[in-house]
C-alpha cells in the first residue's frame, strides 16, 4: 500500500487528546481510569482508517476499544471518524505493535482484533506478520486468561499459515469460515479493505483463536 504523506498529520493527533493517546506508556495497568470505567478492553492491531472499530464501539457500549496504528498518515483518518461521531468508548495509539507489552500491563486486554494484515508473503518476512509466533506471545503476555484474537483476511496464503500458526503454538480453533460472507455467522463489521474485497467477489476468511491458559510457548 502506497501511503500520501501528510504533514499536519502529528500536530493533528496530538490536538485530538480526547481520542488520540500520545503518551499510552502512561496508562499501563490504568486503561480503566482513563475511560472511567472497567468496561472489557478490546484493541485492534492495524487499525487503518478505523471503520471497523468505530462500528464496533458504536454497537458495543460497554466495551472499551483502542486501534492501534504505525502510520500517522492513516490514523488520522481513524481519529476522525471518532470525532465526527464522537464515540467515547475508542482511543487510538500512533505506536508500533512491537511494543504493545510497554502500554498494556498482563491480563489488562480482553480480545485481539488482526483484520486484513500485511501478508509479507515472502518467506523470509514470515516474522513481520502478525500472526507469528512471537506476536501471539506478546498477544498473550496482556490478553486475560483465555483471551482471544479474532483475525480477518482476503488472502489465503496468509490464512492457512496462520492456522497453522495458532494451532503450533497452542491455541483453540474456536470458529473458522473459508467464505465468510456466504456463512451464518451474525454481527460482521466490516473493514474498508473488507468492502472493496468482497465488492470485487472475493472471499473473506475468518477465524476466532483462544489462548489456553498455558503460558507462553517456545
Amino acid at each position: 500500500m502506497r501511503l500520501r504523506h501528510k504533514p499536519w498529520a502529528s500536530d493533528f493527533i496530538a490536538e485530538q487528546s480526547e481520542y488520540a493517546v500520545t503518551n499510552p506508556e502512561q496508562y499501563k495497568g490504568k486503561w480503566h481510569e482513563l475511560f472511567g470505567n472497567h468496561h472489557p478492553i478490546h484493541i485492534e492491531v492495524g487499525t487503518g482508517k478505523g471503520q471497523f472499530l468505530a462500528g464496533m464501539a458504536q454497537k458495543n457500549p460497554d466495551i472499551n476499544y483502542i486501534g492501534i496504528e504505525l502510520f500517522d498518515s492513516v490514523i488520522v483518518a481513524a481519529i476522525q471518524k471518532a470525532v465526527d461521531l464522537k464515540i467515547p468508548n475508542l482511543k487510538f495509539l500512533n505506536v508500533n505493535a512491537n511494543n504493545l507489552s510497554e502500554y498494556f500491563a498482563p491480563g489488562e486486554i480482553d480480545r485481539v482484533y488482526l483484520n486484513f494484515s500485511d501478508p509479507w508473503p515472502k518467506s523470509r518476512h514470515a516474522k513481520r506478520r502478525l500472526t507469528y509466533k512471537s506476536f501471539l506471545a506478546l498477544y498473550e503476555e496482556i490478553l486475560v486468561k483465555g483471551g482471544e484474537i479474532h483475525f480477518k483476511t482476503d488472502n489465503q496464503g496468509l490464512f492457512e499459515y496462520s492456522l497453522l500458526s495458532f494451532s503450533e503454538y497452542g491455541l483453540l480453533l474456536k470458529y473458522v469460515s473459508l467464505d465468510l460472507h456466504n456463512s451464518d455467522y451474525e454481527g460482521n463489521v466490516m473493514t474498508e479493505y473488507e468492502e472493496k474485497f468482497s465488492e470485487k467477489g472475493q472471499r473473506i476468511y475468518r477465524v476466532e483463536a483462544k489462548y489456553m491458559n498455558e503460558g507462553s510457548q517456545e
